[in-house]
């Protein structure tokens, strides 16, 4: 038997719906209901279904567009003598597409909705300090079991890591310290010159570099410059399954990883911290040189005289810490990269972030400290 199309036969105010309504029709059935579609509102008074030969979902939906989805699902009304399975397929479609009211908005509580945020944020900070606690006890773990081994210990990838953090990192940690220095030479000498005590310049400078801005400002660049590449590094690893493959061989990431990175950095803020102490306070005697006529000798001179070796220590005493901090954030977040370039990108970030924040944190709670014990 010979397939009929589907086509629309117009007879008077009444549509003969004939031949296949079927998804093969679909393209050539499809424009003439839009062109009957077109200035008419749909409805089933005048629709003669009697001569229709073959039925599918997608020549249901084309009905449904000529008669609307109301007068479809009350097909079993205005076409009883339908096959009860087109009746019941034609009617299932139209009351799936009945226009119901949209769901209404729950009130708004700014209140609660922003007590809720400030919790989702508290449950996170707190589910990231304690992931931080718990990578930082695997580490010291690992440290201690390796420690008495020299077997394992890896020279090799230390050396490497304190080439790639420290060497490459002195010029710009010597140049903007000299900067910050000149800086801070700068304002206190504006300052200080309306009280006569322009003399006290080299004070400033030596206590703020030898107790703070030294250690502060080299960790802060370290967290900046190597703490993002620890994370990308072993970021990029986990992408590729190659940490997997670490463990496959019975060897143990953290210690193969981890440990040189860290021991690296701790060794390398230390070198960083003294030179650029020695930096920014070599900026402040070029600003008291210049603006001051204070000769660098006569500086040389007030540091031996009124600065004691204590400020050093505290200084140079903070640079382990921070280090052991900001290498441990870099690799915890390389260790939590999904898989994908985002996710790469987004621990990086956030390795620098809490890196800063943790530093500028412990170095706070350090000054507090220090200035109770008077030290």
């Amino acid at each position: 038997m010979k397939k009929e199309p589907g086509h629309i036969d117009p007879q008077g105010e009444r549509l003969a719906i004939r031949g296949d309504w079927t998804l093969e029709h679909h393209a050539s059935l499809k424009r003439q209901v839009e062109r009957l579609a077109q200035g008419r509102e749909p409805s089933a008074q005048g629709l003669d279904l009697a001569p229709l030969a073959a039925l599918d979902t997608a020549g249901a939906v084309l009905l449904m567009e000529l008669t609307g989805a109301e007068r479809l699902a009350a097909i079993n009304d205005w076409a009883p003598t339908l096959p009860a399975t087109r009746r019941a397929l034609l009617r299932t479609l139209g009351e799936a597409m009945v226009d119901r009211p949209a769901p209404t908005a729950p009130p708004r509580r700014p209140l609660r909705e922003g007590l809720a945020l400030v919790g989702q944020h508290v449950e996170g900070l707190y589910q990231q300090q304690r992931a931080l606690l718990g990578f930082i006890g695997q580490v010291l773990a690992t440290l201690a079991a390796t420690a008495w081994r020299p077997s394992r210990w890896r020279l090799t990838s230390v050396v490497a890591q304190l080439h790639q953090t420290g060497l490459n990192a002195l010029p710009i940690v010597a140049l903007l310290t000299f900067l910050v220095g000149a800086v801070v030479a700068f304002l206190g000498a504006t300052v200080l010159r309306d009280f006569g005590a322009t003399i006290y310049t080299v004070n400033l400078v030596a206590f703020a570099f030898l107790r703070e801005f030294g250690v502060l400002l080299a960790a802060i660049l370290l967290a900046g410059r190597t703490a993002s590449a620890f994370t990308a590094q072993l970021g990029a690893m986990k992408a590729n399954e190659e940490l997997d493959a670490v463990r496959t061989l019975g060897l143990d990431p953290v210690e193969l990883l981890v440990l040189p990175r860290v021991l690296a950095m701790m060794l390398t803020l230390p070198i960083l911290t003294f030179v650029g102490m020695l930096s920014g306070i070599l900026g402040g005697a070029l600003i008291c040189g210049l603006a001051l006529d204070i000769s660098l000798f006569q500086f040389v001179s007030i540091l031996q005289r009124d600065i004691p070796l204590n400020h050093f220590l505290v200084g140079l005493a903070k640079a382990p810490v921070f280090a052991f901090v900001v290498a441990v954030i870099g690799c915890l977040e390389g260790f939590k990269v999904s898989g994908s370039a985002q996710s790469v990108g987004e621990h990086t970030t956030s390795s620098v972030v809490q890196s800063i924040f943790m530093v500028i944190l412990l170095d706070a709670v350090a000054a507090l400290f220090f200035m109770e014990m008077g030290w």
